[in-house]
């Protein structure tokens, strides 16, 4: 076994393996402590870190743990921030009032389960929710993926229905409880932006030309595709009815100017909240006066807090997994986005898997009170950002605002045109229309546009199912595809420094005949180590332009970078044993530069080191380099000497050929050049002095 440098001090010349020349001064590298035997990990195990921490840990911090309110209870300001949160939670409640009846009708349910469930979720998320700003309670996007499924197992205006709907909410709230628990919220990772987008940009059309029906007069067909949609509608032509068009057109009008106006100054965003109320109070007004026939109404509303009861329906629990998951991953991405935002915002940490515990938690108490499946609301906790809340209390007013209506004003409910609460959801959804986006997409990256593309259109054609499984789909594959075919580039080194760079981003840099350096942008493990070394041999075959030092005909050492490389797995070791016996048969010798301490350790306990060589592993590439051009620059100046002394006494040699002259030159240099690297160089042979220091 050749002797680690780590042996050597710091200052020691790494001459040994050079075969003379000029002496090349290299940076030990620390191997890892016992050799090359077994090495264990001195990094203790994820568990034990997190069981040193609980024991840490202070009654206020589990306090704080279990109960995220504590955190903003302990620190609260009255003065200051009581005024802001009972600002934030009227404006907000007073828009959460007409929406929730919206998202209801939007869901198939009478609009007083969009009250209830803008009623007990709010104060348990309140207690249990880590964001101090989100805005939870019904969403238009759950509202249609809870009337998508459940419109395909039974009639809306059954009692099943209404219950499945409140089962829904249950198993939601245990998969987010399960998801929170486990710490798997990192798995929504893997589905790009541009799936997202796409996603939510056609669910946003569908939702609006279902909400159409109320506008046009006459009963469109229920379904989350649009060609059914569409057919429908064309179809009813005959029963168009001019008085709710009109009417509500109107309220659309008035809901995005207001929204506009909001948005566009600072001193009117007051309205941006107000357009829902002003729309619902100016329609009831309306039909109390004229009583117009044509306008249909949302009728008698219960009134009353919900009774407390027990989620029914469980034999449909098979058939509701795969929407629940799917609501599941829509609050991940739509709630614990907008929290991180907001959290980032009004300066404090929010851990997302606390966050995913808190909205379980909210949902499986909600279901216990007639709720159908609550998440955190973009546009409702938009407005609560910026109507100045700073705790959870502003989560409670909502809370007694709804209460209150529940309590005192159902009765005024029973005039509201529908065609109003579908202007309200019309313009809410119009905030989800993305083409920007896309726009943006198709400038900047061609993949990404065909994800968004490729969603929206499935979404919009097959229905939100399938378009969230086309979408995942697509991204996983192009996450596999990147994976599988990592990044590796070929490095020279920057004029003037030791700094070694793409050549293909900075051609200027410097290589070096018959030394390849290439670096991996990757882990290496089973889905990649194939692609790394093919493109490791088409190096070799098709060597790469170098502008320094003897032509030497080809590659004789290929020196990885592996600084990037954070992971290597056990078949990614067998093909480096693999490749290593192939460039040894081929005269090719590998070395390794700046390996992190995991694969330093791995590569240690699998004997690649000992296959390859203490001596071939460097802290730098530059030492690696000088190294490896010592040992070409020795062995080709013997190699050079062997042509001429072997056609000195033989008439036949002058008619050799120029391709027979350079096999014997190139013979000759892959004997010296592995005497050079076995330090069995012959001592009397002449040294070619190493390139000039400008070159090096």
């Amino acid at each position: 076994m050749e002797r680690s440098y780590a042996s050597r001090s710091s200052g020691e010349l790494a001459t040994a393996a050079s075969g003379g020349g000029r002496p090349v001064k290299v940076i030990p590298l620390r191997h890892p402590p016992g050799g090359f035997g077994l090495v264990s990990s001195s990094s203790p195990p994820w568990w034990w870190a997190a069981v040193e921490r609980a024991r840490g840990m202070r009654p206020v911090e589990w306090a704080e743990a279990a109960l995220p309110c504590v955190a903003w209870m302990r620190k609260y300001r009255w003065k200051e921030d009581l005024q802001a949160d009972l600002a934030a939670g009227i404006t907000v409640g007073v828009m959460l009032v007409p929406q929730a009846m919206s998202y209801a009708k939007l869901a198939g349910l009478h609009p007083i389960y969009g009250l209830y469930t803008g009623f007990v979720p709010l104060f348990v998320y309140a207690i249990f929710g880590s964001s101090r700003q989100l805005a939870v309670g019904p969403v238009a996007l759950v509202s249609l993926l809870v009337s998508n499924v459940l419109g395909g197992i039974v009639n809306s205006s059954s009692e099943l229905y209404t219950e499945l709907a409140i089962l829904l909410a249950f198993m939601v709230g245990i998969l987010e409880c399960l998801m929170g628990l486990l710490r798997l919220g990192w798995l929504i990772r893997f589905i790009s932006h541009s799936v997202i987008s796409g996603f939510t940009t056609a669910s946003a059309i569908v939702i609006g030309l279902s909400q159409i029906k109320y506008f046009l007069g006459y009963n469109v067909t229920r379904s989350s595709k649009i060609i059914p949609l569409i057919e429908s509608i064309i179809a009813g032509a005959d029963q168009f009815s001019w008085p709710p068009f009109v009417m509500g057109s109107a309220f659309l009008v008035v809901l995005l100017t207001m929204k506009h106006l909001g948005k566009s100054d600072k001193r009117l965003r007051f309205l941006r909240a107000s357009g829902p109320l002003t729309t619902v109070v100016l329609g009831t007004i309306f039909v109390k006066i004229f009583h117009p026939p044509a306008i249909p109404v949302v009728g008698e509303i219960p009134q009353g807090l919900p009774k407390f009861s027990i989620p029914r329906g469980f034999e449909h629990v098979l058939s509701l997994t795969p929407t629940a998951a799917l609501i599941t991953g829509v609050a991940i991405l739509e709630s614990v986005g907008i929290a991180k935002a907001l959290a980032a915002k009004n300066g404090y940490e929010l851990d997302s898997n606390k966050e995913l515990f808190g909205l379980g938690i909210a949902n499986i108490c909600g279901s216990f009170f007639s709720s159908y499946p609550a998440t955190g609301s973009f546009s409702r906790s938009a407005v609560n950002h910026e109507s100045g809340a700073k705790t959870g209390l502003s989560g409670i007013i909502m809370g007694i605002i709804i209460g209150s209506a529940l309590l005192f004003m159902t009765p005024l409910f029973t005039d509201i045109p529908q065609c109003a609460l579908a202007a309200i959801v019309i313009s809410a959804v119009t905030g989800l229309v993305d083409y920007e986006e896309a726009i943006f997409l198709w400038r900047i990256d061609k993949k990404d546009f065909f994800l968004w593309a490729i969603t929206f259109i499935t979404t919009l054609v097959f229905g939100i199912e399938i378009g969230v499984l086309v979408g995942v789909g697509f991204s996983l594959a192009f996450v596999i595809h990147e994976s599988a075919n990592p990044h590796i580039a070929v490095l020279g080194r920057l004029p003037g420094t030791t700094v070694y760079r793409n050549i293909l981003q900075y051609p200027e840099a410097f290589t070096y005949n018959g030394i390849v350096v290439v670096r991996i942008d990757a882990p290496i493990y089973f889905a990649n180590i194939s692609y790394i070394k093919d493109r490791l041999r088409e190096y070799e075959l098709n060597l790469p332009n170098s502008n320094r030092g003897l032509d030497v005909g080809r590659v004789y050492f290929v020196i990885l970078e592996m600084s990037p490389v954070t992971y290597i797995d056990s078949s990614a070791v067998q093909a480096l044993k693999d490749l290593h016996q192939e460039y040894k048969a081929r005269h090719i010798q590998i070395a390794i530069a700046n390996p992190n301490r995991q694969v330093h350790l791995l590569l240690s306990r699998s004997g690649i080191l000992d296959l390859i060589g203490a001596a071939w592993c460097f802290v730098r590439v530059h030492d690696a380099v000088q190294v490896c051009l010592q040992h070409v620059q020795n062995a080709s100046s013997s190699a050079l000497k062997l042509p001429s002394q072997a056609s000195g006494d033989s008439a036949d040699s002058i008619s050799t050929s120029k391709e027979e002259q350079r096999r014997i030159k190139q013979d000759g240099f892959f004997k010296n050049l592995w005497k050079a690297k076995n330090g069995n160089a012959d001592s009397s042979a002449e040294v070619q002095p190493l390139l000039q220091q400008n070159l090096v």
